[in-house]
């Protein structure tokens, strides 16, 4: 035993432990990577979806005609009733609902006759998967219940970005190159000071929201951005993620990265809502993801980009939370970070 334990002691003390302990995290985390996307992204389905209803609702054929799309989208519509149609377009443009059911009475109350009809409004911008389902689902039920079907999408996703993903990517940047740059200031730029080590954290937020947006924008023309917006969001965006990984590094030290990639990668970026729409997550994600910074992200920037009449304080206050709450951690512990320098020594001689 004596034996078996100084064996061990060695081996603590030496560098091939924490390399042993880093081959084991990271097959588990490559595991858990791997999982969590294919958990949300391998086959999306929806679960509760936000529909506005107008018209002849409650009619025989308006009532068959929802139950029809529930059983073949295998989820329950929230359906919000609205008694205009201009009602339901806003609440398409403030993203309270993604799709628009308009019933139309049959006139003389004659199902079959003229009028009797549904028009189905869906809304890429607001989710592409959302949109396509509702789309396809659709016209194959109103041929099922003997009722005419048109579909019209009201806010089409841009031309260079036909499947709705460009916002995702340029969050998911952002909130990377976000921990990846205050990860390589505790490596290159140590000696930093706290305050120093904010001030540089918001300067390349600031640069890089700007190169990330230029580049989409402006050399790609990918993605038409409201620019200085866009840069804003992204901007604020890589300062939270970096200022989150700096105050785990104040509280976990070498190891602050397991946290921060938990939060940020494993749980963030899957339940944003970019990839794959809110109403398609499991109920939970969806909820969690509007908390987490690369949900708030996808969110401001979805909404400034398609619905810019529309914005929401909720995502800027996220973001803006995650930025001051991690600021003040690592201000209030500032002690424990491994970097910084020591002050200069008094000198002892006396002043002349």
């Amino acid at each position: 035993m004596p034996g078996g334990r100084s064996r061990w002691a060695v081996f603590k003390d030496s560098p091939f432990f924490p390399a042993a302990v880093l081959v084991v995290i990271l097959a588990a985390a490559a595991g858990l990577f791997a999982g969590s996307y294919t958990y949300v992204m391998a086959n999306p389905t929806p679960h509760h979806v936000p529909t506005a209803v107008v018209g002849a609702s409650d009619s025989p054929r308006g009532k068959a005609f929802v139950r029809g799309m529930e059983e073949a989208l295998d989820a329950s519509l929230e359906l919000r009733e609205y008694a205009t149609y201009a009602q339901a377009k806003r609440a398409v443009d403030e993203q309270r609902v993604f799709a628009v059911l308009y019933v139309h009475q049959p006139v003389g109350g004659r199902p079959g006759g003229a009028g009797d009809r549904v028009e189905l409004d869906v809304s890429g911008a607001s989710g592409a998967s959302v949109a396509e389902i509702f789309a396809t689902a659709g016209p194959r039920v109103g041929a099922r219940v003997g009722v005419p079907v048109t579909v019209r999408d009201l806010n089409p996703l841009q031309r260079g970005d036909p499947r709705g993903l460009a916002i995702f990517y340029i969050s998911l940047a952002a909130v990377i190159i976000g921990f990846v740059g205050a990860i390589q200031l505790s490596v290159h730029a140590r000696a930093l000071n706290p305050a120093e080590r904010i001030g540089f954290t918001a300067a390349y937020a600031l640069l890089g929201g700007f190169a990330i947006a230029a580049v989409v924008d402006w050399l790609l023309d990918a993605l038409r951005l409201p620019f200085v917006e866009s840069w804003l969001i992204l901007a604020l965006t890589l300062f939270a993620s970096g200022m989150v990984f700096t105050m785990f590094n104040t509280l976990f030290g070498r190891w602050a990265m397991l946290p921060t990639w938990g939060l940020m990668v494993l749980l963030g970026n899957p339940s944003s809502g970019g990839a794959v729409s809110w109403p398609l997550l499991p109920s939970v994600l969806g909820h969690i993801g509007r908390w987490l910074p690369p949900g708030a992200s996808v969110n401001a920037q979805h909404t400034a980009v398609y619905f810019g009449g529309h914005q929401h304080a909720f995502p800027f206050l996220v973001l803006a939370g995650w930025a001051v709450v991690a600021s003040t951690v690592f201000w209030v512990w500032r002690h424990r970070h491994p970097g910084g320098r020591a002050a200069p020594a008094p000198s002892d001689a006396p002043a002349a």
